[in-house]
């Protein structure tokens, strides 16, 4: 190859083959590159820009009540959003989208501005809007120069189906049901507790576009299906409730206001009501206040009500009898080196008349006997500082001190109903037990959870513990009768139903005054009905109740009476008593006042006024006159026991933790038309000797 020219030509060739083989060699290496090292990047980047994700949730699980009513239920409803990337002129979206939606434009320029800018592909416009406005706002934003599969014909705009919970009852069981936020995520009550099984599934979608929009690929992927909880709750009963419950607090002019029926047999919540409550389908116009469950939530000091425990401990222990009188020397008991007085008590009574008349005397005495290693262990017996365990969120076990923390007179402060806090459940599932033959059946509130073709998932099997022996729990009933027939819980007499039941009024512990306040009661009555086989045992709380009658025997027994006479005959309950008592010959009930002053006290029979010395903050009760009935019944009675000075003389209760005192004022009782229980007492007493009949125990 001596020619020059084509030494040029070849040299030139070998460049340019060269070059081509180091472009081969470039271009190699780089679709490795690509091909290899950043497949997964490019991949994505590819998904990203020709398919859509879509996240829909399947329709939550419905609420039911025990009937099956539709407690709460979810519906499917459109929501309006945006993909930034596919609008040319935010601003003028922005005034059309604001046009359509009623709204101001500023709001909806900056939230699609900002997307844009930040490259996102969504952006929400407007949540959950029902069909007619839906249709309403296609039509307003409709452009007909405008190519679009979907609605809304507008660029860059498209709906997406979502679900909204809607509560069809309102504020019925409002703090049981709960609620759900926008992002249908339980926050309160079953909603919140039944999350995992109430949780719609999520059904994800995904769609493949060309560069035209148009979908040429989808597939989709789905989990478990929701499920529905059916509440032991009957719907008519629970209105009924709430009606009374609401009533009651008004005419108490009360904080507020709990009320629980619970089946004692089965442990199955019939009905849960507070007063003030809410509207779940309106909850972010209600206060945080008005969601919380107080009769679970909030706990109090239990006062009276709480001497269950105490003469429950006593009776099962055998170291009282009901009929047993015991002396109560001059009124006063000191224990601790803190002296607890008790006008009511007289010289000597019986330990069923001093649960009748809430004397503090006889449940001190009680308590003192049980001793604080046994009483502390019937405290926890009757599920007291614990959980209930019934399936409602936010649950307190309210408060029992440990032993080693007692002080001297702790023993006889807790007997009375201090130094202790329990809730008002807590409370509902320990008058339980004693109509339930002394077992103690956990509360719960679920029925079943099932599937939403009817198939049962789970049912409820509450566990059952024996507390207290049958003989014991139908002692503790006759005595609460008594309560009702002729002591503080009058006004929880039922006209066809015999009742039992304690009352109870607390002080409330002040935070900014870091003690109990004299002006702040919790006030309760918890009661059974029928007396010899309970189906149903109520629990009203009242918080601060106002005025002069603001005691439990006052605001809360009217309204156990009122749920009582409504429901019983509602469940087909048979009546157990005929004759009605004569209402027309009773003077007004008792009255339990707290007070600073040293009342003066109306003799049960002359009426005439007697001074008695008195420590302060002290519940007084008025005394109502016997008509002649009664007096002649009470001439009926043994010499001995006629002259007993307990049952002449007015009496005074003081229920008090250590600086505070509560006392009452009673009346000699009249005796019932049909008292079951008395009509057993006199045959009991009658049948023994005289001396033991007077029998008293120091």
């Amino acid at each position: 190859m001596n020619n020059p020219l084509l030494k040029t030509v070849f040299s030139r060739f070998l460049i340019i083959v060269a070059l081509f083989v180091i472009w081969i060699i470039v271009i190699g290496m780089r679709l490795v590159h690509l091909q290899v090292n950043q497949s997964d990047w490019l991949r994505e980047k590819a998904v990203y820009q020709r398919r859509d994700e879509q996240k829909n949730k399947m329709l939550r699980g419905s609420i039911l009540d025990r009937s099956g009513r539709t407690l709460a239920i979810s519906i499917k409803v459109k929501s309006l959003s945006a993909d930034p990337r596919e609008i040319d002129d935010v601003q003028m979206t922005a005034e059309r989208v604001a046009a359509a939606l009623k709204t101001k434009p500023q709001e909806i320029f900056q939230n699609l501005q900002e997307a844009k800018e930040k490259g996102k592909k969504f952006v929400w416009l407007a949540r959950k809007v029902d069909e007619e406005t839906v249709q309403k706002i296609n039509e307003s934003l409709k452009d007909i120069e405008i190519k679009k599969l979907d609605e809304p014909r507008f660029k860059g705009l498209h709906w997406r189906e979502e679900q909204k919970r809607s509560y069809p009852y309102g504020s019925l069981a409002a703090q049981v049901v709960g609620f759900s936020d926008l992002d249908d995520v339980g926050q309160a009550g079953i909603e919140l507790s039944q999350e995992k099984n109430l949780h719609g599934a999520s059904v994800k979608t995904w769609q493949d576009r060309d560069r035209l929009g148009r979908v040429y690929d989808e597939s989709e992927i789905t989990r478990e299906s929701p499920e529905d909880v059916v509440l032991t709750i009957n719907h008519s009963i629970q209105y009924k409730v709430e009606e009374a419950l609401k009533s009651g607090v008004k005419e108490a002019r009360a904080k507020s206001g709990i009320a629980i029926v619970l089946d004692p047999k089965t442990g199955e919540i019939l009905a849960m009501a507070n007063y003030p409550t809410f509207d779940p389908n309106k909850f972010s116009e209600f206060s945080a206040e008005t969601f919380k469950n107080k009769a679970v939530q909030n706990s109090f000091a239990p006062g009276s009500v709480f001497k269950l425990v105490t003469y429950g401990a006593g009776l099962q222990e055998k170291l009282i009898k009901p009929d047993e009188w015991f002396s109560c020397g001059n009124g006063v008991i000191e224990v601790g080196k803190h002296e607890f007085k008790d006008a009511h008590c007289g010289r000597a009574i019986s330990f069923t008349k001093a649960l009748a008349i809430s004397s503090n005397m006889g449940a001190i005495k009680t308590g003192l006997k049980v001793g604080e290693y046994k009483f502390i262990d019937y405290i926890r017996r009757f599920g007291f500082g614990e959980l209930t365990g019934v399936e409602l969120p936010a649950e307190t076990r309210g408060r029992v001190p440990p032993l080693e923390s007692w002080k001297g007179d702790s023993l006889a402060s807790m007997s009375i109903g201090y130094e202790i806090a329990v809730t008002a459940l807590q409370t509902a599932s320990a008058f339980a037990t004693v109509a339930n033959n002394g077992i103690r059946v956990r509360p719960h509130i679920i029925k079943e959870i099932r599937h939403a073709d009817g198939q049962v998932i789970s049912t409820s099997e509450p566990e059952q513990i024996q507390v207290v022996s049958p003989d014991t729990a139908a002692n503790l009933r006759q005595m609460l009768h008594e309560v009702v027939l002729n002591g503080t819980g009058k006004r929880a007499a039922l006209g066809s139903y015999t009742s039992a039941g304690k009352t109870g009024t607390a002080w409330k512990y002040d935070p900014v005054l870091k003690r109990v306040s004299g002006s702040k009661y919790v006030s309760s009555f918890v009661g059974m009905a029928p007396v010899d086989n309970p189906a149903l045992v109520i629990a009203v709380v009242l918080d601060e109740p106002q005025g002069a009658m603001r005691n439990g025997g006052e605001v809360s027994a009217p309204i156990f009476h009122e749920i009582a006479e409504q429901i019983l005959p509602e469940l087909n309950i048979a009546p157990d008593i005929e004759i009605q008592p004569d209402a027309a010959q009773e003077t007004p009930l008792e009255a339990e006042i707290q007070t600073d002053a040293v009342p003066q006290i109306l003799d049960s029979k002359a009426t005439a006024t007697e001074n008695i010395e008195i420590n302060k903050n002290i519940e007084i009760k008025s005394i109502k006159k016997t008509d002649k009935s009664s007096s002649e019944n009470q001439e009926k009675k043994p010499e001995k026991e006629k002259a007993a000075p307990s049952r002449r003389s007015p009496e005074i209760k003081a229920e008090t933790n250590r600086p505070e005192k509560e006392s009452k004022q009673l009346a000699k009782p009249k005796l019932p038309t049909p008292a079951l229980v008395n009509e057993k007492l006199k045959t009991q007493t009658k049948n023994k000797p005289s001396m033991e009949r007077m029998r008293i125990v120091p």
